[in-house]
């Protein structure tokens, strides 16, 4: 490709990211620390702010989301030491003192618990319009187009950037399917198998499975990540110190081999 061609296509790139994006322009986006993950998202900026990401899980996860809540936690933390954070639960049993432990400034928390779903949702988007108000956590089951759109139209007052966790707090059939496509991007989430080092007794840094599924203006991926360590979080110079232990591509962690007897 020539250099008037490729200059033409990164322009028409551009664009096509502005239109995506509502006409409003290149948003900025937060790095998460490692240009392989940066690139996943529109304009190999990181994670696109000023709107909202859908954060899901499996199994058991989709009852407690404890996987899915510590990932997001880790994600936005550099968010929460710009403003307020605000963490919409419909069941009371965030534990703050864990979330201080993947580096989260637990001092900028508010939680809010509702009664249903319906609340949560109102309640993150008037959170998402208030002043002085960085990130927002919101557990719910599902968001239809409807309220997707407006969740996004709360993030663009202000700036802020919503994190929905798709969770059934009290169990039940499964959380129900997702009836639109407003969010900037979607993730799934699972727990792995810590890994402590050679030599080393005990368990290592939390590890997630983490499935970009959908990232609008952009491309998914999949990759094995680790929460950093209190030391890597005093080093991190204003960076996001997410570890991205292995891209996953389109493979599942090898299970483990079958126990066989001996003699």
């Amino acid at each position: 490709m020539s250099g008037a061609r490729a200059q033409a296509f990164a322009e028409l790139k551009a664009k096509i990211a502005v239109l995506e994006a509502g006409g409003r322009g290149r948003a900025s986006g937060l790095s998460l620390g490692d240009p392989r993950l940066d690139a996943c998202f529109p304009g190999e900026a990181g994670l696109p702010l000023g709107q909202w990401h859908e954060i899901g899980a499996e199994g058991m996860e989709v009852e407690t989301a404890a996987a899915p809540a510590a990932f997001a936690a880790l994600l936005a933390a550099p968010l929460a030491v710009r403003g307020e954070a605000v963490w919409i639960l419909r069941r009371d049993d965030l534990y703050a003192p864990g979330l201080v432990g993947l580096g989260f400034p637990a001092e900028r928390l508010i939680q809010v618990c509702v009664r249903d779903e319906a609340e949560a949702l109102a309640a993150a988007e008037d959170a998402l319009a208030a002043a002085g108000v960085s990130a927002v956590f919101a557990e719910v089951e599902a968001v239809d187009l409807t309220a997707g759109r407006r969740l996004q139209l709360a993030c663009e007052k202000r700036g802020a950037t919503g994190f929905i966790l798709r969770r059934r707090p009290y169990g039940g059939l499964g959380v129900k399917a997702a009836t639109g496509s407003a969010a900037a991007t979607r993730w799934r989430i699972a727990p792995a198998a810590s890994d402590p080092g050679p030599g080393v007794l005990g368990l290592g840094a939390p590890r997630w499975r983490v499935r970009l599924d959908r990232c609008r203006g952009g491309r998914d991926g999949a990759w094995l990540m680790e929460a950093p360590g209190a030391y890597e979080w005093e080093q991190a110079d204003g960076t996001h110190p997410l570890r991205l232990v292995a891209d996953l591509g389109d493979r599942q962690l090898a299970p483990p081999e079958p126990l066989r007897a001996v003699g």
